[in-house]
């Protein structure tokens, strides 16, 4: 078995209002990729900011290198060069260039020589292919730039544990591929990572470990394919299972168009849906439901649900009242031209006697 390199005992967290978390115990072997899952509240983020003592447990214990970093008199800011920390806003110095930003901690924490610490801050950048912006300033980066340079600057201190506290959350969905490849090039190499992450797709890929908390604490632990493909506990079966499925009913003409399309992004993001595909259900929802069964329906009553199977693939239903009406006999050739071009297959039934009789499938 490999070294343990923290062994939490106990640990809570209270605050005025909520227990987010309540006597959790875990070991973290060194070299271990711990995924972080669950629904928002359960403590996920507290979690891991107490390893990095950020929060003060209200009771338990850490022990990190054989060392309780809870104990009165431990110097926390010795513990903390040990663990890297990387937040969802990135959380660079606006003030510094990019080469400044990551020689400051070794220089003035670790004592190492500016030419060294150079030398490494641009070997680091190379590794990640950032090395031509050396010279800017965070302000002048994108997004999935900035992060890239964030985890850079926690590896420069040579960390015996990285934490991730939502990496991509904040990043245009464009961006965050890139900054996913980064963190799995890092885990190849061998550093002890826990990362919290909503990406259940990327949590399945870099993971040797998947941890679900609910119920204050973790509520079922285990291997990736034992957690995605099958949940021992019925909490984990549930949030599994609605991860995979998306419903969306629409009753009135005065549709969220906005907030419908915001709702299928975050939908993707969660499940790793790439860019095209994304873009091709949003077209999909538009088209077949605003533009094609709308403006048929006095009274709508539409119900899209997608989900993403086990296969890999993405299926689009749309569930409608009013009389019997296939879709891919609508006369606006431009809309059915749209359509079909996102669509693989499509299947249309009806059931008559149904709220909703008609019954469209397209496979993406």
């Amino acid at each position: 078995m490999s070294e343990t390199l923290i062994r939490i005992k106990n640990l809570t967290k209270r605050y005025d209002n909520v227990t987010p978390l309540c006597g959790v115990n875990l070991d973290i072997h060194k070299g271990d990729i711990i995924a972080v899952i669950g629904p928002s509240g359960t403590g996920k983020s507290t979690l891991i900011r107490m390893i990095n003592r950020m929060e003060t447990p209200t009771d338990g214990s850490i022990m990190f290198d054989g060392e309780d970093i809870t104990a009165p008199g431990c110097r926390i800011d010795l513990v903390r060069r040990k663990i890297g920390m990387i937040f969802q806003s990135f959380n660079l110095f606006s003030h510094l260039t990019v080469i400044e930003n990551i020689m400051a901690a070794p220089v003035s924490l670790l004592h190492l020589g500016r030419q060294e610490a150079y030398q490494q801050a641009m070997t680091l950048l190379k590794s990640v292919g950032l090395q031509s912006k050396a010279l800017n300033y965070p302000s002048q980066l994108s997004g999935g730039q900035q992060q890239r340079i964030a985890i850079v600057r926690a590896l420069a201190m040579k960390p015996e544990i990285l934490l991730f506290d939502e990496p991509t959350s904040a990043l245009d969905p464009t961006m965050v591929g890139e900054v996913e490849s980064v963190i799995g090039r890092v885990a190849r190499e061998g550093v002890t990572m826990m990362i919290v992450t909503h990406s259940m797709d990327f949590a399945r890929k870099i993971s040797n470990r998947v941890l679900y908390l609910d119920e204050g604490g973790v509520y079922e632990e285990g291997s990736p394919e034992q957690i995605f493909e099958n949940p021992r506990r019925e909490k984990t079966r549930q949030f599994i299972r609605r991860l995979k499925v998306l419903n969306i009913f629409i009753d009135s003409h005065d549709v969220d168009l906005l907030g419908c399309n915001t709702t299928i992004e975050e939908f993707c993001a969660k499940n790793d849906i790439v860019g095209s595909t994304r873009g091709a259900l949003i077209s999909l929802f538009e088209e077949v439901c605003v533009v094609t069964l709308l403006p048929r329906l006095s009274e709508p009553r539409i119900k899209v649900t997608v989900e993403y199977g086990r296969d890999g693939i993405l299926t689009a239903a749309f569930d409608y009242n009013g009389d019997r009406f296939d879709v891919r006999e609508s006369d606006d050739d431009i809309s059915l031209a749209i359509i079909k071009s996102h669509s693989a297959r499509m299947e249309y039934s009806y059931k008559d006697g149904d709220a909703m009789p008609n019954h469209l499938s397209i496979f993406l």
